[in-house]
């Protein structure tokens, strides 16, 4: 019934996500009411998830903030300005994908490339005139690609960790289903750019150049914060100090280089850069980031742990493997049914902390008893959650790009194939026993 509610408020009344999940949560809350949970259990049990998401909360706050000074320090429009100068228009995209995928190998976060490079390279998009859908996709597909495979990345090591196998032969493995879709991608690039309109010599893009030039004093020393943030990601320093430095570095070059007061830089710091430039084109650019801005994406993810606890405090999700594990005949059989429940309750909850810490420790020792080597387990929890996650609108992943980047999910989710293609190459895997790990040697 609670699944019922989420999704005829998604698809059929197309309420907001907050709101679907506040109300199937409602729901699931009764219902487990109705079945005699203790309400201390089940109340204990929310917050406990709740907490569970902190860290991503406060990922979430300070990108928003680091957005915000990012653009009153002039960062963000430098980097909007060298790239506009150097890009063209027909190797934007390609460009796009492989700026984003080194950020997120080198760094481990696409929150963090989306919420920077990202953002800067969705202005260098409006500037050169290639539809923003496309630019979304090339960005989405190159964090997520870092975020699947850097051993930086929480998910990475999330997904190793409840499978319990070895970080880096997960990540070797993760490539089979990685590599395909992001080749693909390339092509798709490479044929849209060439389809490019936009011209080097536009009238547009000159008046966007001119009015950067005039709002903001240029230096390279603007690059710093972004600098600042890269080392201390590849030093292997947690990403809330290594965002706090970025913050603090661009406050300090907003106040001396752009001569920002600080009520002003303040301002950025909550609501987001205000200052319109009288140029359409450019405020698109420009006016966004804040804290505020990621407080829409916070209720979200706490509506989803309202909606997510209770599922587990009844026990659906011990009901469901069960029902998997009591028609899995096969080792085929048993796969394919883990990867389909996998990615529902990822569906459900939107949340792949949830789902991966829950599933993996219920599921994994079938797959010891089947002699599935474990990397089959980790490689499927990422396929279907870290990859999937930014084509499920109501998802903290998918909310938090939507939100990022300006755009609607479904308007890039075609563009970036690396989303989808790793579920369809997995599937494949499966159904023709191809590159199936074993215990006794771990790359089939």
């Amino acid at each position: 019934m609670a699944v019922g509610v989420l999704f005829a408020g998604l698809l059929l009344f197309k309420v907001s996500s907050t709101i679907a999940l506040i109300a199937s949560g409602t729901v699931t809350v009764a219902m487990a009411l109705i079945s005699g949970v203790d309400w201390d259990e089940l109340h204990g049990d929310i917050c406990k998830n709740i907490s569970s998401f902190v860290p991503a909360i406060l990922i979430l706050l300070s990108v928003g903030m680091l957005v915000g000074a990012w653009i009153v320090s002039g960062t963000v429009p430098v980097m909007i300005y060298l790239g506009l100068k150097m890009l063209s228009p027909e190797w934007f995209l390609v460009a796009t994908l492989f700026i984003c995928t080194l950020m997120s190998v080198v760094t481990g976060t696409s929150w963090g490339t989306i919420g920077t490079v990202g953002i800067a390279l969705m202005g260098v998009s409006v500037g050169l005139g290639v539809p923003l859908a496309y630019t979304a996709g090339a960005i989405v597909m190159g964090a997520i690609f870092g975020d699947k495979l850097s051993p930086l990345s929480d998910t990475t090591v999330l997904a190793s960790a409840v499978s319990g196998v070895d970080i880096f032969e997960h990540v070797k493995y993760m490539l089979l289903t990685t590599v395909p879709p992001f080749v693909i991608g390339i092509a798709m690039y490479w044929f849209l750019g060439n389809g490019a309109k936009g011209s080097m010599e536009s009238p547009q893009l000159k008046l966007i150049l001119a009015t950067i030039e005039k709002t903001f004093s240029l230096s390279p020393m603007l690059l710093l914060p972004p600098v600042a943030v890269l080392s201390l990601a590849l030093m292997k320093k947690p990403a809330l100090p290594a965002f706090a430095v970025g913050i603090v570095l661009a406050v300090i070059l907003a106040a001396f280089m752009q001569h920002v007061n600080l009520k002003d830089i303040s301002s950025a710091l909550l609501n987001g850069y205000g200052k319109s430039t009288g140029v359409e084109v450019v405020d698109k650019m420009l006016l966004r980031g804040g804290l505020k801005s990621m407080l829409g994406t916070v209720a979200l993810l706490i509506a989803a742990a309202v909606f997510g606890a209770p599922l587990r405090t009844i026990g659906v999700m011990d009901i469901l493997i069960a029902f998997v594990r009591k028609f899995s005949n096969t080792s085929k059989v048993f796969q394919t049914g883990v990867f389909f429940l996998h990615g529902f309750l990822f569906m459900i909850t939107g949340s792949y902390y949830v789902t991966f810490s829950a599933f993996a420790p219920m599921v994994r020792p079938v797959y010891d008893d089947l002699g599935l080597h474990r990397v089959n387990l980790s490689r499927m929890l990422e396929d279907t959650g870290t990859a999937f996650a930014p084509i499920v609108p109501w998802s903290i992943t998918g909310a938090f790009i939507a939100t990022t980047l300006n755009v609607p999910t479904l308007e890039f989710a075609l563009f970036a194939p690396i989303t989808y293609g790793g579920m369809l190459c997995a599937l494949a895997y499966i159904a023709f026993n191809y590159k199936i790990a074993l215990n006794e040697n771990p790359m089939g």
